[in-house]
């Protein structure tokens, strides 16, 4: 699953051994998987936070601990570490972070899951908002619910008819059109557009 390479076991032993905390570990954090905005990094674990929905790679001197739900977007990473002229980099690569686009053969739900995270999301990230998909209905409508900078903010129905909707039918015609199913009144964050 994840290769420490030895240049990086040694680093991270050192960055261990600094904090002087016994039993402190990693956590190999992976923030918003199969998405184009995912993203992964290292924090402290100590032994007593670790929980029975993370699983523990021993490493010798330590462990790198996984929730076990991200295991699969972790299938070939690397975390390596490279000493430069200027100290060193510690790098983490990880091919299927992002997920992979659906075959074919997959469900509509789950190509439209991909479309949504790969084609909008990256779109609305810029006013710090996101949508994701609730469900398709029997009725062929995509449900979806807004977040961050889209939650509560006065422009999501225009958001979700002119952006989101249109482009939707235009790449699955089988689907009739797009409801949202947030309740804006509880946004906390929205999105302001200056004037």
């Amino acid at each position: 699953m994840i290769t420490v390479t030895n240049a990086a076991k040694k680093y991270l032993k050192n960055v261990l051994d600094e904090q002087d905390i016994d039993d402190l570990h990693l956590r190999l954090v992976v923030d918003r998987p199969g998405t184009p905005m995912a993203d992964c990094y290292l924090n402290f674990c100590e032994e007593n936070e670790m929980g029975p929905d993370d699983e523990a790679l021993d490493q010798g001197a330590f462990k790198i601990v996984v929730e076990k739900s991200h295991k699969k977007y972790l299938d070939d990473a690397e975390i390596d570490y490279e000493e430069t002229e200027t100290g060193g980099q510690l790098n983490i690569k990880a091919p299927g972070l992002k997920g992979r686009k659906p075959g074919e053969d997959a469900s509509l739900k789950d190509k439209v899951d991909w479309f949504l995270n790969s084609e909008i999301n990256p779109q609305l990230a810029s006013h710090g908002g996101w949508a994701r998909l609730v469900d398709l209905d029997k009725d062929g409508y995509a449900i979806i619910e807004f977040g961050g900078g889209c939650h509560g903010c006065g422009m999501a129905s225009q958001t979700l008819s002119m952006g989101i909707e249109s482009k939707l039918l235009a790449a699955f015609p089988e689907l009739k059109g797009v409801l949202d199913s947030t309740d804006h009144s509880t946004g906390e964050n929205p999105y302001i557009a200056a004037s």
